[in-house]
């Protein structure tokens, strides 16, 4: 059973935080709930909404199809009417004008009006929905006492009453088991797993939709340790990064797309002076502004190949809201343990949206810790010729040994050189690095029918979408289908792709960008190539309901 509420109005009516009230409500009656925020880039007026979907099973999309619009404005009924369900309704004010007949009315500007703040509607029909939906109040207090200011408290539980009071039940209500799991959004989940794994430096120019992970690593800044640092700009956040994690801090700096370009060279210097970082690339469209507010899966050829020469990195792509918690950490131990650049890539769809989290596994949590390196005789050598091409790393000013870095070429002793022998030398020795981490790498995960004749292929946050398409395919009976969903993206793990593909008759690449990036990567590290692709890049998520429809409509 899962249920689609769509909140929506201008900018400046509170959509965002009756969204948020709503979704808290909604998990604390026990239900999984996944939430996405379509915001026009702009402070007033526009059109935005909210989609919460919820039900008793866990949610990691969200869809079109729509039970309840919360309408609080004409915009909203009018934009969205023809996505209701054969059983859904439209609840509006009594003075909202729509020709829908599935309409729900309720006084909200009057009661507002006699409570004495205009801006409680939203609140209202907060109130209303928990009854339409056979949903208790008693949570009511609790949420409101932690999601609006203490003088505006009274009013909002008032208004919250009255709107609960003057609606009759709808739909069944169904108990569902996930009241103590969390609700986090994707930055806020990412940010915790770099908690969990030991970071003590991140610093970042505010850049949407990777903002809120500097906003909430600094309301955290003293009780996690850390230490936050907002830059004059990006160029400077990455070279902070790179020079506290010299000096030994873990670090980690975040960004979106236009950031990361403005970021790259520094990303080469990682690479060359083998120092770790971490750097997320919460993506967006583009190029240049693009769309600052919407979502897209465009940067991962950029991040692959940014700054100039060869240098071994690791991109990681994030497919869950609980995902994020994990890979951050994992992102941080392979930086430490290879000394390299990783790349997280979220993208504002998971970084906004907000979903059900199980509470974290502590136990899965493996922070990565080098061993204790003494060097009693002999010169120390940062740059040592290894076999698996790691060496030897000291941090300045905890030992009695002369540290160096550089951003040329360099010898084992880290000096400046220009030996075409030692060039070649050093190169092996830093691109040796790959063939440890590819040890290391994880499979996709495969859903759907072991010999699906049809096989999808994403990566990142199209997992929810993919993963309930294959489910609806293969209920219709009309073929088989599978799936598989990367988060490692590079270097790329193979052995699934290889085995799975020999079997199926068509692959279908599902990504949101308008070239097919991913299945190019694909195409150009194994030679398999896609028969056909789904591509999305008008900033919006993909839905299952589209994938299902675009397959069907090629069978």
């Amino acid at each position: 059973m899962r249920y689609n509420i769509l909140i929506g109005g201008a900018a400046g009516q509170g959509v965002d935080t009756s969204g948020a009230i709503l979704e808290k409500l909604i998990k604390k009656s026990g239900y999984s709930v996944f939430t996405i925020k379509d915001l026009m880039s702009r402070v007033r007026g526009g059109h935005n909404f909210s989609l919460i979907r919820f039900g008793t099973e866990e949610v990691n999309s969200h869809s079109t199809n729509i039970d309840c619009i919360i309408a609080l404005n004409e915009d909203t009924a009018l934009l969205h009417k023809e996505r209701l369900n054969e059983n859904g309704f439209i609840l509006c004010d009594e003075t909202i004008k729509t020709e829908e007949n599935r309409v729900i009315k309720i006084p909200m500007k009057a009661i507002a009006k006699e409570l004495g703040n205009p801006r409680v509607s939203g609140t209202i029909a907060i109130g209303a929905v928990l009854k339409l939906f056979g949903l208790g109040i008693e949570n009511v207090e609790e949420v409101l006492k932690s999601s609006v200011k203490e003088n505006y408290y009274d009013v909002n539980l008032k208004a919250a009453i009255k709107g609960y009071e003057s609606v009759e039940q709808r739909f069944k209500y169904t108990k569902g088991n996930f009241s103590d799991y969390l609700l986090l959004n994707g930055n806020t989940s990412l940010a915790l797993g770099a908690i969990a794994a030991g970071l003590k430096f991140y610093c970042a120019y505010p850049m949407s939709p990777s903002t809120s992970i500097l906003e909430y690593l600094s309301s955290v800044a003293k009780q996690a340790d850390i230490l936050v640092e907002q830059a004059e700009d990006e160029i400077a956040g990455i070279n902070m990064a790179i020079g506290a994690s010299f000096a030994g801090a873990r670090a980690m700096t975040g960004t979106s797309g236009g950031g990361f370009s403005l970021k790259v060279e520094a990303l080469g210097l990682s690479g060359m002076a083998e120092i770790p970082v971490v750097v997320v690339d919460v993506q967006r469209p583009g190029p240049t502004t693009g769309l600052p507010t919407r979502t897209e899966q465009s940067d991962l050829k950029f991040v692959i190949s940014a700054s100039q020469g060869e240098f071994p990195r690791m991109v990681i792509a994030i497919k869950t809201i609980k995902d994020a918690f994990y890979q951050t950490i994992r992102a941080f131990n392979m930086a430490e343990k290879y000394q390299l650049p990783v790349i997280i890539l979220s993208d504002q769809y998971l970084a906004d949206g907000a979903a059900s989290v199980k509470p974290y596994d502590l136990s899965r949590v493996k922070v990565y810790k080098s061993g204790k390196l003494e060097v009693k005789d002999g010169e120390y050598l940062r740059y040592k010729i290894t076999k698996n091409g790691v060496s030897p790393r000291l941090i300045p000013g905890k030992t009695r040994n002369f540290v160096t870095a550089d951003s040329d070429e360099h010898d084992e002793r880290g000096w400046i050189t220009e030996s075409a022998e030692v060039r070649k030398q050093m190169m092996d020795k830093r691109m040796r690095k790959l063939e440890g981490l590819k040890q290391e790498l994880e499979e996709p995960e495969f859903f759907g029918k072991s010999d699906a004749d049809t096989l999808l292929l994403g990566w990142g946050s199209t997992y929810g979408a993919i993963k309930e398409a294959v489910e609806l395919l293969n209920l219709k009976g009309n073929g088989s289908y599978g799936a598989l969903l990367f988060g490692d993206v590079y270097p790329l793990p193979t052995r699934l792709l290889y085995e799975k593909s020999k079997t199926a008759k068509k692959l279908i690449n599902v990504e949101q960008n308008a070239t097919g990036q991913f299945a190019d990567l694909i195409r150009e590290q194994t030679g398999i190539s896609c028969t056909s692709r789904i591509l999305k890049y008008d900033g919006r998520q993909i839905t299952a309901e589209e994938i299902v429809e675009r397959i069907l409509k090629e069978v």
